[in-house]
């Protein structure tokens, strides 16, 4: 036999025992890094979403009036049996200032003259609010002091916001007056020029 046939036949011999050798390595699943099996995961926990604030809420923006500087914020707030109106004035003179609802939410002249009369769909009296007669405007008198700030809360019943009834505040302007509300004087209380403005508006 010649001498490059035995080295043929011992490359085939060692080429088949290396063979045999990978076959017995052969990887299990226990030693594969195999994906998480998404079927075995804990299944996702339902989140419980809040409910959604249903309170309705108007707002009023005052801008100054008749030369004055007087700025603020009125907030109507319906808890569903009444609603609350929360008025914050700044920069306004000091002193006791009538503020009305008047019937048209239109601030466009300089004096405000453009928001009418008093809110009065009852066809009331001008009087004290909570007396025996009033209109539904008739808020009542702020306390503004010597820096220039005050605050009103009222509360009420007979008001509503974008009812249509005839309560519904939406659309009104809320007036700050520059003298005090003297609850007699027909129909508007004797409170004078109008100083501050604010649509009621959603």
């Amino acid at each position: 036999m010649s001498r490059s046939k035995i080295d043929r036949i011992a490359s085939a011999a060692l080429l088949a025992v290396a063979c045999v050798a990978c076959g017995s390595g052969t990887a299990t699943t226990q030693d594969r890094a195999l994906p998480p099996d998404a079927s075995s995961a804990p299944p996702l926990q339902a989140t419980t979403v809040p409910p959604l604030d249903d309170t309705v809420q108007a707002t009023a923006v005052l801008e100054s009036r008749s030369g004055s500087t007087l700025t603020g914020t009125g907030r109507f707030v319906d808890d569903g049996g009444s609603v609350t109106l929360t008025l914050n004035v700044a920069n306004a003179p000091p002193g006791e200032h009538a503020v009305h609802l008047h019937e048209t939410g239109d601030c466009s002249a300089p004096d405000a003259s453009s928001a009418g009369a008093h809110w009065n769909p009852t066809k009331s009296d001008h009087g004290e609010w909570g007396h025996a007669s009033h209109h539904l405007g008739d808020i009542g008198n702020l306390h503004v002091g010597a820096d220039g700030t005050g605050a009103l809360i009222l509360t009420t019943d007979r008001w509503s916001i974008g009812t249509g009834d005839i309560g519904d505040l939406l659309g009104r302007a809320v007036i700050v007056h520059e003298k005090a509300d003297d609850f007699v004087t027909q129909p508007t209380g004797a409170a004078g020029g109008r100083i501050g403005c604010g649509v009621v508006r959603r």
